[in-house]
């Protein structure tokens, strides 16, 4: 099967040089929201941070497929400020973030940041 002829149908909203989200293989998860990177190197960064923290990464990844604007505090949160307009931060650890915009038009979640708190947050 090619790169191109992906079996799940909600993939099809995926445009380059955005990339599938590598899913947790823990377990299926009941997805509303389809969840990709804006890149391979996003996903890469999220692929390193899944071996480093795999339950966290889980519940994050879950996160993000069910109910990405849902707030909760200390963990979850939109960011403020015109640069970051739409962007969610998700604490995953102590020491590692996620950084997303969701498009609740599209049900789509384009992560684009994945790994060490920055001292400053990333735009999207």
């Amino acid at each position: 099967m090619s790169d191109n002829q992906e079996e799940n149908p909600i993939v099809e909203n995926v445009e380059p040089p955005n990339v599938k989200l590598t899913a947790p293989e823990l377990k299926e998860i009941e997805s509303t929201w389809l969840v990709v990177a804006k890149n391979r190197r996003v996903n890469r960064d999220w692929e390193a941070l899944m071996q480093r923290h795999p339950e966290n990464t889980l519940r994050c990844y879950e996160d993000l497929c069910t109910a990405p604007t849902t707030r909760q505090p200390g963990r979850v949160f939109p960011l403020k400020g015109k640069l970051y307009k739409g962007a969610w931060e998700y604490e995953v650890t102590k020491g590692d973030r996620v950084f997303y915009v969701p498009d609740e038009q599209q049900l789509k979640v384009v992560v684009y940041y994945a790994g060490k708190h920055p001292n400053s947050a990333p735009t999207p």
